[in-house]
């Protein structure tokens, strides 16, 4: 039987949560300021979604006045994923993290990624009865299977072994929370993503000359560079022009040597990479495998079309994604070069326009209601 622990009882007590908690709409006005703990293994120097969000998020919480404690791998000893340099993972994190949190004394604790620094705040969370959110980012399901083999019906377990005592698990879509439902994901809840528009705007001039010489239409590709986001089903595609891919990641090299004719840039950052969005005639995104997308509606707010697949992602993104009208922003067919000359034909001032409803205070907003629910009913471990 469900039950909640003596334990978090006693947390709740000692940690009275503020007065928005009982009543989420006072969220608009002058609310109490808080102390979140923040675990996640997907840290700068990496270079994706989770990271970028995490960032925005935690700008949108210190502009209100609430105090972010940030968990990450730099703060420990680490060693680089096996096959994926790039990433650090933490070394045997459980004891100091553990300190860290019970220093922290935080009204909320928010466990963003299922890696070692991931693990270690379960652990600790449930050991102490502390209640915690979770966030599904990734499809490392998919992923996994994609690089080793592995089926995804054993990760989707382990899984659903690591969310099951969250009282919330954060989802970005619709559609991802009612697949998570479908396999047996326990609370979950919409947590949306947002775009700095302020940096991510249209740059008419530079839709002359490409800025790097390159042919027009210029195809750019923004995103990790692995096996994951389908880049090949970009790359081989017949299309006039130009094809650009910015990004770092294990098979930069690979792609390299297969695509002499495309040019790779490596990562960029800030403005190099508002740049490249609004130089361009057309973001691709052949991900099937992504939970959301950032770099389109990035795109977008540069005035840049987008083509993509009709999955998950890019059909939330275009269809349910905002309370504004999608149609005319982008393009969406099971053969992506038909979806590329479909969107190169979009009027920019559409996207810039459907980009601006994507706010990232409206997404902070989304993530304080969801640490109001209630604590976890706590299952078996």
């Amino acid at each position: 039987m469900l039950h909640q622990t003596a334990q978090t009882a006693r947390w709740r007590r000692a940690h009275p949560l503020p007065p928005f908690h009982a009543c989420p709409r006072s969220l608009g006005r002058e609310a109490a300021r808080l102390r979140i703990v923040i675990v996640s293994d997907a840290a700068p120097p990496q270079v994706n979604g989770v990271v970028r969000t995490l960032a925005e998020l935690t700008r949108s919480l210190e502009r209100m006045g609430h105090e972010v404690i940030a968990i990450t791998p730099d703060l420990f000893r680490t060693m680089p994923l096996p096959g994926y340099r790039e990433i650090r993972l933490a070394l045997f994190p459980g004891r100091r993290l553990a300190r860290m949190i019970a220093e922290a004394d935080p009204h909320a604790i928010h466990i963003a990624t299922e890696g070692p620094l991931g693990l270690a705040a379960r652990a600790y969370c449930v050991r102490q009865g502390l209640p915690f959110t979770t966030s599904f980012h990734t499809r490392f399901a998919e992923y996994l299977h994609a690089r080793i083999g592995l089926p995804e019906c054993l990760s989707y377990a382990a899984l659903r072994w690591f969310h099951s005592r969250a009282s919330t698990v954060m989802v970005a879509t619709s559609s991802l929370q009612a697949e998570l439902a479908a396999r047996g994901f326990g609370r979950t809840a919409l947590w949306s993503r947002g775009v700095d528009t302020a940096l991510f705007h249209p740059q008419p001039e530079l839709l002359g000359r490409h800025y790097l010489g390159l042919e027009r239409p210029v195809w750019l590709h923004v995103g990790r560079v692995a096996v994951e986001k389908n880049i090949e089903a970009f790359l081989d595609l017949d299309l006039p022009g130009s094809k650009m891919v910015v990004g770092d990641g294990p098979r930069l090299e690979h792609l390299r040597r297969r695509y002499p004719d495309s040019h790779f840039t490596g990562a960029l950052f800030g403005e190099e990479l508002a740049q490249s969005y609004a130089a361009a005639d057309c973001l691709v995104f052949p991900s099937r495998t992504d939970t959301f997308g950032l770099v389109m509606i990035e795109a977008l707010a540069c005035g840049t079309p987008v083509a993509a697949f009709p999955v998950q992602g890019p059909l939330d993104v275009f269809e349910a994604g905002n309370t504004r009208d999608a149609a005319g922003t982008g393009a969406l067919d099971e053969d992506l070069r038909a979806a590329c000359l479909k969107a190169i034909e979009i009027p920019r001032e559409a996207c810039r326009d459907y980009a601006l409803g994507f706010s990232w205070d409206a997404c902070m907003r989304q993530f304080l209601v969801n640490l109001a629910l209630e604590p976890a009913l706590h299952g078996p471990a």
